[in-house]
């Protein structure tokens, strides 16, 4: 029988090989010291996103200068609203109806032919509940993301995507805010 040898280990590791095999096993007793719950407060769970089949704009008996978008029938999902028409401070209030967490403020989506709109929302108290709500210029070309060629859709972080069918009423809204007679401008590089 030939002897075998074992290769050559410095000692310092040989004795942390050592001392590593003498402690114990991890536990959970040290995550019982943390939490993993998610805390109380935070964002709301987000909502899914709204059947919109059979959805269409319709204007307010109760204020010509507002439409608001759902299916007959069925809670608003969006509605646009002008303010201070046909002057330079003309600008749409846009409200998506979807419950908003208290103090919360997002960047709403409006996509659709061609143009992408990102205008700034918060949780605003509407009718005893809080909705995502922003004003923006009417003048800002945007808006055109509205008109009736195609479908467009709008965002807002957590109250998922509405689908908006076309038609000419909103588009016939923005023009009616905007006619001061100014054209439509781009948004502001932020």
């Amino acid at each position: 029988m030939t002897p075998r040898f074992l290769p050559a280990v410095p000692a310092a590791a040989a004795l942390a090989f050592l001392a590593a095999g003498c402690k114990p096993p991890p536990t959970d007793a040290a995550v019982a010291r943390v939490s993993l719950v998610a805390p109380a407060s935070g964002p709301s769970t987000p909502i899914a996103s709204p059947d919109t089949t059979g959805a269409i704009w319709a204007s307010t008996p109760a204020n010509p200068l507002r439409m608001v978008y759902g299916v007959p029938g069925k809670p608003v999902l969006l509605a646009i609203e002008c303010l201070a028409p046909a002057s330079p401070e003309a600008r749409l209030r846009i409200t998506r109806h979807a419950a908003a967490d208290e103090g919360a403020s997002a960047l709403l989506a409006l996509i659709g032919n061609g143009e992408i709109g990102r205008f700034p929302v918060a949780a605003t108290p509407v009718g005893g509940r809080a909705l995502w709500q922003g004003e923006v210029s009417a003048l800002r070309r945007e808006w055109d993301a509205l008109k009736p060629e195609r479908e467009a859709t709008v965002t807002v972080p957590g109250a998922g995507l509405v689908r908006l069918n076309p038609s000419p009423l909103p588009m016939a809204l923005i023009s009616a805010c905007r006619s001061s007679g100014e054209p439509a401008v781009a948004a502001d590089p932020a």
